[in-house]
Formats: structure tokens, C-alpha cells, sequence
């Protein structure tokens, strides 16, 4: 790890920013640049070439992972802690497949902020309190669900997730659309999931298809 971390925080409003600005100045911690909006985070990011960054979800809520993938592109040994609200299931779990090494929820302390900083530039992954839960339940719940289901259902929910039709899984399992469309009924009663997004949200926390 550097002995002094570079980083971009990258958070919508100004008045939080200077709220970090005042916890990171006390640690041995350079915040090269600010960014207020998604477009300039990525710019700033390619210029100042940053040890690691502060990437709010406010900042592009709908397309956090493809705004951290994009700087990822460019410097892949980027650690980027994802700043929450609240850590929602899907949301840590899209976030780390999405390379992002850290996640902090806002109503956690600022040495909690310094420590992600200090662990995802070092390579590390961190992850506060809640987000550590939040994880911890789905590995459960995900261990629990994929007993629950056969090999085969497994290969149709992937198909789902992949955006198969009932005609297409039919042909590569070489089965008749009848009995394909029955291996959705079965996935759907054992999930308790009642339509095809919801299956593709399944898929994606139990890890059988990728982001």
C-alpha cells in the first residue's frame, strides 16, 4: 500500500464532500480530485490516475457497476469503495462481481470510510458492518436455494437468466417445449418467484450468470 493513497472522491453534493474532505485531511490520505457527477468522475479518474475513489451510488444509482467497470477498464488496480444509503442485496452483490472492492454505508463512521480506502488500494476488499450481513444472508440463502433446485432446473434458470425463450431451452436440452416450460413452473413454486425478471435477479445472486 502507498504511504500517502491518492484519492477521487466522487460524490453529487458538495456539502458531503467537504463533510470527507475534513475526515480524510486527518490521515495520511491525498484527495486528488472531486467529482460531482458521473461524467467528470470518469474523465478526472483517466487524468489524476488515483490510488483509489470514494464512488457515491447517488452518483449514477442506475448505472453504478457500469460507471466503476469503465474506470476499471483504464486502470484495473483502481480500488473503488461504493458509498451507500443502505446496503441493498442486489446491489453489494452487483457491485462486487463488478469489480468494485468496497462498499460503506453512510450512516457508519468516517475511520470506517479511511480503513476501506486504506485496504481496497492495498488490494484488499472491505466491507462495513451491513454490507458484511448483507452478504453473509445471501451466501446463505443462495447455499440453501441451489440444494433446493436439480442440475437440470440450474441449466434452465441460467437459460432464463440468459434470456432463452421456452422454444430455444426446449432445443438445447433437446426436450419438448412442454417439459421445458414445466422445469419453469417447478423453478418458479421452489423460488416462490412468479415472473421471468424476477428469476433473472435469482440467477444472478445465486452466481449462474454474470453481470
Amino acid at each position: 500500500m502507498p504511504s500517502v493513497v491518492r484519492v477521487l472522491l466522487a460524490v453529487d453534493h458538495q456539502m458531503e464532500r467537504e463533510g470527507l474532505l475534513a475526515v480524510l485531511e486527518r490521515h495520511p490520505i491525498e484527495v486528488v480530485a472531486e467529482a460531482g457527477d458521473a461524467e467528470s468522475a470518469v474523465r478526472l479518474c483517466q487524468v489524476h490516475r488515483p490510488h483509489a475513489m470514494v464512488l457515491d451510488l447517488a452518483l449514477t444509482a442506475d448505472g453504478i457497476v457500469d460507471c466503476a467497470r469503465s474506470m476499471l477498464a483504464n486502470d484495473p488496480k483502481l480500488g473503488i469503495v461504493l458509498l451507500t444509503a443502505r446496503a441493498y442485496d442486489e446491489l453489494v452483490v452487483a457491485a462486487l462481481r463488478g469489480g468494485i472492492r468496497g462498499c460503506v454505508v453512510k450512516t457508519q463512521t468516517g475511520e470506517e470510510l479511511v480503513k476501506a480506502i486504506h485496504d481496497v488500494s492495498a488490494g484488499r476488499t472491505y466491507l462495513s458492518a451491513e454490507a458484511s450481513s448483507v452478504v453473509a444472508k445471501m451466501c446463505l440463502d443462495g447455499a440453501s436455494t441451489l440444494a433446493s433446485l436439480t442440475p437440470r432446473l440450474r441449466e434452465v434458470l441460467r437459460l432464463i437468466a440468459d434470456g432463452k425463450t421456452t422454444r430455444e431451452i426446449a432445443a438445447i436440452l433437446g426436450v419438448s417445449e412442454k417439459t421445458a416450460e414445466l422445469y419453469r413452473s417447478r423453478i418458479m413454486a421452489k423460488l416462490d418467484v412468479h415472473d421471468t425478471a424476477g428469476l433473472v435477479r435469482y440467477a444472478i445472486r445465486l452466481g449462474l450468470v454474470d453481470l
